[in-house]
């Protein structure tokens, strides 16, 4: 769904390259709005030559999420503003730019009256506050979904980063509230600056810049922000041996191959599958491997970000047809139902199901669907929960992109998974030491069921 439009929506505050998703980079750059224009539903990758964000951006984003947001015609306009000046002041304040005349004047619940009342408050405003308050203001919908993102080139040379591009906490672009210590490494790109400080899957982050990376038993997330500097310097334990170092890196030139789907054959026959998002083709390719139809099927869905909406129809439609995968409601009349693809010929193969707490969006989407029509066996954790709805962009003059759900998601009975995920029939986590010395916990239990 959100990850089919900008590519792991830079996730990996370990790698600092971001660009639109491909299908959208062969299209014609879309004009920047004009001046006192309305927001604009993207066609293109935005403009490479753009003004600074200014109060008609902030305008566009609070008339954009009232205009185009799921709840937004419902919505009480003054908690926008709230928001928004929320974070407009407390960057001033961070910086020791505090105006003595900006507060938030009264407002009466008009949108157009109230806007008004706040330009006039903010006066030309402070371009990094404006940036801010967009941030806050869309924070303040509390969607995992909603995303106010700011595309940059890719820069010269291509893509850099430290190489560490997966942590067990991860989810999306911030920490599983939920996640468990210790947190460690789950995916380095091979040739990185990570790899070549032989840093490996499994090693347990024990610091970052000094920073502790677990408070009592809950994740900190306090050195997401740490990742970002460079060098970055990480104390790390090896589970195998009990070994701690610490390694400085730089970031360098990584290279981050497109995603595909891999499979192998597992010993009883049945086929393992690694799906790690539904991608445009995603479907197709999945069932291009499958063409032997085995008996079993072992998919593996952890990690998957999400993607899109017809992918999932597409693969479900070659384990069930006439079935109800999900509901899109909006936020007045009837939801719309979400049916598998009856095009796709059946395999008639058994299935199992791994997932993990980074599997979000469409990947809950998926998992719900198997779930709720008993298509097969879930086998790991409980999936992310990141599951609103799927997300539609709006072009701001700056060339900033604001992403918005219009409809909720619902499962295959009209259950909310959204913020609470997809629970797994057999509980199999994957531990920084099965990572270090090659055991998969979860590709273990499938085989049992099979």
């Amino acid at each position: 769904m959100l990850a089919a439009m900008i590519r792991t929506l830079c996730a990996a505050v370990l790698v600092t390259a971001c660009s639109m998703s491909a299908s959208a980079s062969a299209l014609t750059p879309q004009p920047v709005s004009t001046p006192g224009a309305d927001c604009a539903a993207v066609t293109g990758p935005p403009p490479q030559s753009v003004p600074p964000t200014s109060v008609n951006t902030l305008r566009q984003a609070y008339f954009c999420v009232l205009d185009n947001y799921y709840s937004g015609p419902a919505m009480d306009s003054r908690a926008l503003l709230k928001s928004a000046l929320a974070a407009y002041t407390q960057d001033l304040i961070r910086r020791g730019a505090d105006r003595a005349d900006l507060q938030l004047p009264a407002l009466t619940g008009d949108r157009d009256t109230d806007w008004a009342a706040f330009a006039k408050v903010l006066g030309t405003g402070d371009p990094a506050a404006l940036r801010a308050a967009i941030t806050g203001m869309v924070a303040g919908l509390h969607d995992n979904h909603a995303r106010w993102v700011r595309p940059t080139p890719p820069p010269e040379g291509g893509p850099v980063g430290t190489g560490i591009v997966g942590v067990s906490a991860g989810q999306g672009p911030q920490f599983d509230p939920a996640a468990r210590p210790p947190l460690f490494i789950t995916r380095v790109l091979p040739g990185s600056p990570a790899a070549k400080a032989d840093i490996r899957p499994g090693d347990i982050m024990l610091k970052v810049n000094g920073v502790p990376t677990v408070i009592g038993d809950t994740v900190n997330d306090g050195i997401i922000d740490a990742f970002a500097s460079d060098p970055v310097r990480l104390t790390l334990k090896r589970p195998t041996t009990g070994r701690t170092r610490t390694v400085e890196i730089r970031q360098g030139p990584v290279t981050r191959q497109p995603p595909k789907v891999t499979s192998k054959t597992l010993p009883g026959g049945a086929v393992y599958v690694q799906l790690p998002g539904f991608y445009e083709g995603a479907a197709d390719q999945v069932i291009a491997k499958l063409q032997g139809k085995p008996k079993a099927v072992v998919l593996d869905l952890r990690g998957n970000g999400g993607g899109s909406p017809r992918e999932v129809t597409r693969l479900l439609g070659a384990f069930a047809h006439g079935k109800v995968t999900s509901y899109f409601c909006p936020l007045k009349g009837d939801c719309v139902p979400n049916r598998t693809d009856d095009s796709v010929p059946l395999l008639g193969s058994r299935l199992v199901v791994l997932t993990d707490r980074a599997c979000a969006s469409a990947c809950d989407d998926f998992s719900a669907a198997v779930k709720g029509n008993g298509l097969g066996t879930l086998v790991g954790t409980r999936t992310a929960g990141a599951v609103s709805g799927p997300g539609e962009g709006y072009l701001l003059d700056d060339g900033s992109v604001l992403i918005l759900p219009k409809v909720r998601h619902l499962g295959p009975a009209r259950e909310i998974i959204d913020t609470i995920g997809v629970p797994v029939d057999h509980y199999a986590p994957m531990t920084a030491l099965d990572l270090a010395t090659g055991r998969d916990p979860g590709v273990a239990k499938a085989l049992t069921l099979l």
